[in-house]
Formats: C-alpha cells, structure tokens, sequence
C-alpha cells in the first residue's frame, strides 16, 4: 500500500491529528450502530386497574402480559427499524387507569416512536385494549401505592384483628427483580391508646423505635405514655438522630486540611443557621457542633485566621449560645459524659481568637463582638454588644496586638460550677457579659469593669474560667482576681493579674432557708385556723352584740378583716404552689395569684383604715349621725372598692412589659423593672400613718373629756374596743411591712425571719386581739357554750332571793331597792351592766 499511495502516508505523518480525530468519530459512529440499548416504555390502558395484576401468576397478568408482548413486537418490528425483534419485556403494572410499563432492545440511540406506537395502539384496539398515551421513562424510582386484593378485608378488620402480608419488589429496568421481601402488618378492631406517624401505634407503656426526621439519620426510643391534657402519648426515651449536614460535615472534618478550613467553616455556619432550631434542641447535635468547632480550631493552629473565617466562627457561637439552647446547654453541663463541652467550646474559641492575622478589625456578630488591635502603651475600650465591659490593661513590654471577645449570651452556655458548689446547688448565676482577652504578651495586671443585668443580685464575685479545675471539665476560679469598690449604681469592678476569659457572678436576692418555710407554711396554717374560728364566733355572738350601730360598725370590720387576710392567705399559698424559689414564674398562674393577693392585703389595710375612720368620727363628731346603709355603703367602698382600683390600675400599668410581677424565686409584685411593689407599700405605709395619727387625736378626746362622757354605754364599749384594736394592729401590720421593706434591701436570716413571724401570724392576730380581747363577745360566747339547765336558772323567782348570782350587777342594784322578784335580762343589752370598763379589759 505504501508503495502504491505514498502520497496518503505522507499526508498522515505531516497530520496525524487528523487521522485520530477522524478514527475516533469513526469509533463512536460504529457504536451508535452496534450497541445495544435497553429503553423502557410506560403505555396507559383505559381500563380499572385491578389489583391482581400486580400478581405475576395471576391469570389477568397473564393474558395482559402476553396480548402486551406480542403487539409491541409485531408493531415495533414493521415500524421501528432499530428494533431488536423478541427483545419486549413487561416490567409491572401500575394504578392510573392501568399503567403498563415495558422494555426494548434497539441498536440505535436515535428513534422515532411515533408512528410504531400509532401501529401499536391500532393493533392492542383490535385485542380490546383502549390505549390512551406512551411515555419514554428512564429509570424507574420512587414508590407505587396499592390497593391490597380483596374488597372484604376493610370490613373483617372492623370486626377482628387480621394479619395482612404484602409482598415488596424491586426491579431492573430491564424488568428483572432485584430484591424482594414480604412485609406482615397486624391489623387490629382496637383504638390505639398512642399513635403517630413515626412510632404507629401502641398500648400503653409500649416501647417503640422509629425513624429520625428526614433531615436527620439514626434511631428514635419512644414509650407510650400518658398524658392529662392529650391523651396517649409517645415519650422520646432515647435518641441518636444528628443531622445528615452534620454528619457529612463529620466525615469531611477528618481529613481536614488547612487549605480547607474557609470553606469548612463557611459550610459549618450555614448549615447551623439553616437548622438553627433542630441544633440548640437536640443535645447530639450540640456536641456535634461542638466537636466540628474544635477540629477547626486545631486545625487552625498551622495558619493564621482570617476575618471571615473568624466571622463564621462567632455566627456559628450565636446559634449554638442562644437562649434557645439554653435548656440543651443544661442538660450537657449536668451529665457526665457530655459537662466539658461547654469549657471545650470555650477553649476552641480562644485558640481561634490566638492565631488572627496580625491586623486590626472589629467583627460584630447578634451576640458577640471581636475587637483585635495592637498597642504599646496603655490599653483601655468599652466592648460588647451593649457597650457593657470597661477593659483597662496599665501597661505593656513591647508592642502587643490584643484579641477581646465579649460573648452576650454565654451564661447560656457556661455553668456556675466552682471546686466548693456545681450548677444544681448554687443559686449564684452569671450576672455580666463573659469577656476573652487573648494577647501575646505577659500581663501583670488587667481591670474590668462590668455592667450587671440583674441589680437584684448580691456577693459580687470576680471570677475567670480555669479550664484545668475539677479534674479538667472546667469551672469558675477567682484566683488572682478580686473585686474593687466603685461608685457608680449597676457596676462592679473586678481586678486580675492574668488574662483568660472572666465574668461576674452574683448570688440572687434571697435567703434559702428551710427554718424560713416552716414558719412561713406553720405560721400560715395557724392563722388560716384562726381566722375561721373567729368567723364562726362572729356568727354565733353578732345578733346580740350588733343592736346599735357603732357596734354593728365595728363587727362588720372586723369580719372583712379576717375575709380579706384569710383570701390573701389561700392566694400566697396557690402563689407558693405555682413556682418555688430560683424558679422562673410562669406568668398566666402567677399574675392571677398575685393580682388576688394585692387586692386582698390591700383590703386588710384599707379596713383598718374604716375602723380608724370610724373611731375619729364617733368620738371626735359626737352629735353627727348617719344613717347604717350609709355607714355600709362607705364602708364597701373603702375597704373593696378602693384596692381594687389600686389592683387594677397597678396590673394595667405594668403588665405590658412583664413587669408586673417578680421574675423568679415567688409570686408577687415586682419591685426590679417597674417598682409595681410600690403600689402596695405605698398605700400600706399611708393607712398605718393616717391610723396612728387618728389614734393620736382621739387619745387626746377622751383623756381631755372622758371616756363615756357623751356615749351611752354600748357604744363607749365599741369604741374602746375599736381603739384597742387600732392601737395594737396597725403597729403590728406597720411592723410586718416595714420587715418586708428591709427583706427587699438586706439578706440578714434576722429580718427575713421576723418578718416570716409577723407575716404568717397576722391572723393570730386578728383573732386575739379583735375576737377574743373582746369581753362582751368572751361572755356572749360563754353564754352560748353554757348549758341550757344552768342559764334557765336566771329567770326563776324565789321569796328568798334568786338561786343564781349570774347577772350580778343588775341583781345587786335591784336587791338595794329591796327589789326581790328578778325577770329575765335577755331584753337588755348586756354592755350595761358594768359601767367601770376599762380600755384594757373591755
């Protein structure tokens, strides 16, 4: 050949690129043509799908299958010249009318299915077949819903449990099954005492297993349980989901490479900002993100970090340390295995802030603000988000770059945890932002100072967190720091000779003391006692020793001064149900509990305040008279209708903001946001001065006229009585509040238990010294209590004189006016017969 057509090799070896080109497509030309290709072919039958045929040896199948088979190959073969004759194969069918779906062989990628489907479908319409439409498929996917044989199985299982067995194929697209299984489902006539789509159904303390989310990957434990508000229910017991990005991020992080860490770290920022709800909630994802964090820092140790690689650290903190992780955060630090990842997270991020670049930038993220700069000389700036961290360094060796990082939310994450107490026995909290200071030079002394959130807390405490204490999870030392004296309300200053990450806890405001809830609850309980008995005592002794109105006056007084203080008693002790001390309040229950409880001691006051009223106007207004409705109506509107205005404007003014009562630890008004507790110390405080005034002026009256001067005797009796009672409870009830004032501002155990004391007891009180230092009610009452044969004596007549001495003044005062028959005294009142009472032992 060469010697015949030299020119053509020439030709080859000056372009040989040509001649391979023109092989290659020479090449796949022939494979165009040679190879073989499997196509599958969907053709819809109008027809009602029957679930037989979705049985291979059903007859149906059969006669389907085989009618399809034939057609296709007589069609296909006269139409579609590419076409591997006896190459036809059907695969399934499905629902949709009735789905046929079927494969051929043809030796060309290049076909025209047009006219071979319109012969196709002439040829099945013979056979009886209405073919509707064909569609070219590729592989098949997805899942095929039917309807399981048999119309009578949905109505057995109404009447019986049935065992249902479906079989699941999985096929090639050549039509060949891959993988098949049967699957048994107990059907059952009986409800469900828990069901859901993720663990079915379940009786009662059954334990089931089901899929994670399709977000997620693992094994869901849950039991059924149950539950007052909804029934059955299904408990989480255990589980293993983490988030596919997590996982896949895992996978990565294990070869991972300096040069990969920018886009690492930007892959790991969004995804926790994506599935920001499904991380702060899930422990296992916490710690995922925990550990992907620490692979990053590590791995950063071998080059230096950049701004936006710095950037995605800190938005990544914002998720992970938000409010909302603040539960998860808890459950972490409590548990053995999992306590160090608050201090691990911690550490990875000083170890970011330690390898930056050497320049200056500021980096502000939702909840944490970088500040990176260098000096030579003194150090002083205000950081956080809320400008709420003074840092003052006095001196340094050099020129020094130095890294601050103000985290606002890391008391989410951090526990209180020192070597004496841990975070389940403390009552102490962070109480400031937690500051980083990262420089690399030696520091001698640093100053802080931080703006508290919560003034109501107590024992500053300037600590920095030592990552090597309790065996090395970490914890709060205060070492080489202490606090220093400032003058300025709502800060602390904390002064240190290192630099590491420093906060400031402050213990709340309250005594935790066990001596204080039993006088409270014991001393409760005995007033609550006594406030019923001395009703019941009203009742027994009021219609005798009402007659005149001044008395009547008094007796409805005192009556809704034992009402008022034993509701406010039951309101204190719903109130002290509903949440106990270094708890949050839940805000619905304990704003009706303390809206009840303000209303009612207010009442108690504002009573008093109507018995003093009422004194003054009986002995200061001696010939003045006003009708009893009046009297009542007066009474009502200043021992209800005044408070509960009070209530009610206090609860409109300040629930708006959440401030109307105390955030944790009691119901009760607020006294840290809006002073709400004003609204009654205030009015408490003015009734108990107004009272001590009237008392004042009215000691003055009689001492200058006379006790029973111008009142007849019943009435002088009230009047002492009412003067007695003022004297003796308003200091009392002045006394209590004033303890309470001082419990707001000291957490001396002393004041808290007096005014425990004071507080508890008021009812004892009430009962003493308004009931039973009453003498005419003590002698009504021991009337009553007498028996029946011993009081008929009083009313026999004898020449001799009476058989019975009861009744001794009027029988003496009779018997000098030789006066012997003596007739009941039932009729007269029974304050007359002593005219010497005193204010003592009226």
């Amino acid at each position: 050949n060469y010697n015949n057509h030299p020119d053509n090799y020439s030709n080859y070896n000056n372009h040989p690129d040509n001649y391979r080109n023109y092989n290659k497509a020479s090449d796949n030309k022939c494979r165009d043509i040679l190879e073989d290709t499997t196509r599958t072919i969907s053709m819809t039958i109008n027809a009602e799908f029957d679930s037989t045929l979705t049985q291979i040896n059903s007859p149906k199948y059969q006669t389907y299958s085989s009618d399809i088979i034939s057609s296709v190959d007589k069609a296909y073969r006269s139409a579609l010249l590419s076409y591997k004759p006896g190459s036809v194969k059907v695969i399934q069918f499905r629902p949709g009318s009735v789905i046929s779906d079927f494969s051929i062989v043809t030796t060309s990628n290049t076909l025209d299915f047009s006219a071979a489907n319109q012969v196709l479908a002439s040829i099945l319409s013979e056979k009886g077949y209405e073919v509707s439409g064909f569609a070219q498929t590729g592989k098949q996917t997805g899942c095929n819903t039917y309807t399981y044989p048999g119309s009578n199985v949905g109505e057995s299982c109404r009447n019986s449990d049935t065992i249902l067995t479906f079989t699941w194929q999985v096929r090639e697209s050549s039509g060949d099954i891959y993988s098949s299984n049967d699957v048994t489902i107990n059907v059952t006539s009986k409800n469900s005492y828990c069901y859901n789509d993720q663990f079915g159904a379940g009786e009662l303390d059954n334990i089931q297993t089901g899929p994670c989310d399709a977000d997620s990957v693992g094994i869901v434990t849950a039991k059924c349980t149950y539950n007052t508000a909804i029934g059955g229910d299904w408990t989480t017991l255990n589980s293993t989901c983490i988030l596919r990005a997590l996982q896949n991020l895992l996978g990565i992080a294990k070869n991972l490479q300096p040069e990969g860490v920018p886009q690492f770290m930007a892959d790991l920022q969004n995804v926790t900002a994506t599935f920001a709800d499904q991380i702060t909630g899930s422990p296992l994802n916490m710690l995922t993100t925990v550990e992907l964090l620490k692979t990053i820092a590590n791995v950063s140790q071998l080059f230096l970090v950049d701004q936006p690689i710095m950037t995605n650290f800190l938005k990544t903190l914002d998720v992970i340390g938000s409010t909302n992780a603040q539960d998860t955060w808890q459950t972490l630090n409590n548990h053995s295995s999992s306590q160090g990842a608050s201090s691990e997270l911690l550490k990875s991020t000083e170890d970011m802030g330690s390898t930056l670049t050497d320049e200056t930038f500021t980096i502000t993220t939702n909840s944490t603000q970088l500040n990176r700069t260098s000096t030579s000389g003194p150090f002083f700036g205000t950081f956080g988000i809320n400008s709420s961290t003074q840092i003052e360094i006095p001196e340094f060796n050099g020129q020094t770059f130095i890294t601050t990082i103000a985290f606002l939310t890391f008391d989410n994450v951090l526990p209180v945890r020192n070597t004496t107490y841990n975070e389940s026995t403390t009552k102490a909290s962070i109480n400031g932002d937690v500051v980083a200071v990262i420089v690399n030079n030696t520091v001698y002394n640093i100053s802080l100072t931080f703006d508290v959130r919560n003034t109501s807390l107590t024992s500053p405490q300037c600590v920095f967190w030592n990552f090597s204490l309790l065996d090395g999870i970490g914890g709060w030392d205060s070492t080489g720091c202490e606090v220093k004296p400032l003058n300025e309300t709502g800060k602390f200053k904390c002064e240190c000779n290192h630099t590491t990450s420093f906060s400031l806890l402050m213990s709340p405001f309250f005594v935790d003391s066990l001596a204080l809830a039993f006088i409270t609850f014991i001393g409760v309980g005995i007033s609550m006692i006594c406030l019923i008995l001395g009703l019941i005592i009203e009742i027994i002794v009021w219609k005798p020793l009402t007659r005149n109105e001044t008395a009547f006056m008094r007796h409805v007084s005192i009556v809704n001064i034992a009402l008022s203080l034993l509701a406010a008693d039951i309101c204190f002790i719903i109130g002290a149900a509903i949440v106990k001390e270094g708890e949050m309040t839940p805000v619905g229950p304990c704003t009706a509990a303390t809206f009840f409880m303000h209303f009612f001691y207010l009442a108690l006051f504002f009573w008093m305040l109507f018995s003093a009223l009422l004194l003054f106007y009986r002995t200061v207004m001696v010939f003045s008279r006003t009708s009893k409705a009046v009297m009542m109506v007066i009474a009502f509107a200043i021992g209800y209708v005044a408070p509960l205005l009070t209530a009610v404007i206090t609860v409109a003014s300040t629930a708006g903001g959440g401030g109307y009562i105390q955030e944790q630890n009691a119901c009760w008004l607020n006294w840290i946001k809006t002073k709400a507790l004003l609204a009654f110390v205030i009015p408490a405080l003015t009734i108990v001065a107004i009272n001590f005034l009237v008392l004042l002026v009215v000691v003055c009256k009689m001492l200058r006229r006379g006790v029973g001067a111008t009142n007849q005797p019943d009435e002088k009796h009230a009047l002492v009585v009412i003067a007695r009672c003022v004297a003796i409870l308003t200091p009392l009830f002045g006394l209590t509040w004033a303890f309470g004032i001082g419990t707001m501002v000291s957490p001396a155990l002393g004041i808290h238990i007096v005014f425990a004391l004071l507080n508890s007891l008021q009812g004892f009180f009430v009962f003493v010294f308004g009931i039973l230092m009453d003498s005419k009610i003590r002698k009504e009452l021991a009337g009553k209590l007498t028996p029946r044969s011993s009081s008929s004596a009083q009313t026999k007549t004898t020449s001799a004189g009476v058989s019975s001495s009861t009744g001794g003044g009027l029988f003496n005062r009779r018997r000098r006016r030789n006066e012997y028959n003596v007739s009941s005294n039932s009729g007269l009142p029974t304050s007359s017969v002593n005219e010497s009472d005193t204010f003592i032992n009226t």
